[in-house]
């Protein structure tokens, strides 16, 4: 997962010469990167660490900055947890310059704290929470105007939902899965059969496989540690 992250098999190799050398501080290949940004979205792909390229010039040139950009890598980052993918971007922006020249009222100042909330809820794994707030009348602006571009939100929210459910359980009520999921009872059988779970169709109780991470095994370890004999007075021994 780690190689993924930092080199995704959807990286062209324009943009692996850009995120890797000394051109990703050139301030004239932004538009590059912003329309890599872009199909990112129209895509279902992810690339953390070109979109970070974008933040890092735009700290290093205050005119380029563009707050749609920000926001739909922000978007983007969400997608992403429980890696702290969030929290990079986050950093990049803490030291933006105010000095930027801009058309129109800036967005991000509103749209940021909202953003926050929902990053903070996905990391604590409070996600009938998150799809509460989400699809409140508060966070209309937020749907009609910036998730809906992102194409497989919502999936790519479920897939993190999902693999906290793979890392913690052996079984979960279908009620409580549906609820994580933000899925109705006739939607959940479909999405537990594409992710090749089982469902008791009696008690309602779906089997998560085993994997590494919710297999709880007991090991045992053992220490043999040798400590030199010494003497606290002399001694006329010679085999003490």
């Amino acid at each position: 997962m780690t190689s993924e992250w930092l080199t995704p098999p959807t990286r062209t190799e324009l943009i692996e010469n850009l995120v890797s050398g000394v051109d990703r501080y050139n301030p004239s290949n932004v538009g590059i990167l912003e329309d890599y940004l872009y199909h990112q979205i129209r895509s279902e792909e992810y690339d953390c660490l070109a979109n970070l390229a974008i933040l890092k010039l735009y700290q290093f040139n205050p005119d380029l900055y563009n707050p749609d950009v920000v926001i739909n890598i922000l978007i983007k980052a969400l997608t992403a947890a429980p890696l702290p993918d969030f929290n990079l971007c986050i950093s990049l922006l803490d030291e933006r310059s105010i000095n930027a020249q801009l058309d129109e009222p800036d967005p991000l100042p509103t749209v940021l704290p909202i953003l926050k909330g929902l990053h903070n809820l996905l990391f604590r794994c409070r996600f009938p929470a998150f799809w509460e707030i989400y699809q409140s009348s508060q966070l209309e602006n937020l749907r009609d105007n910036y998730t809906v571009e992102v194409a497989g939100f919502e999936n790519a929210i479920r897939a993190v939902a999902i693999r906290a459910v793979r890392a913690t359980f052996t079984r979960i009520s279908s009620e409580r899965l549906g609820s994580y999921l933000n899925l109705s009872e006739s939607e959940l059988p479909t999405y537990i059969q594409k992710l090749g779970w089982t469902v008791d169709s009696s008690t309602g109780v779906v089997t998560i496989p085993p994997n590494p991470d919710n297999q709880i095994e007991a090991t045992v370890v053992q220490e043999s540690v040798k400590l030199p004999r010494a003497c606290c007075v002399p001694c006329k021994y010679e085999t003490c």
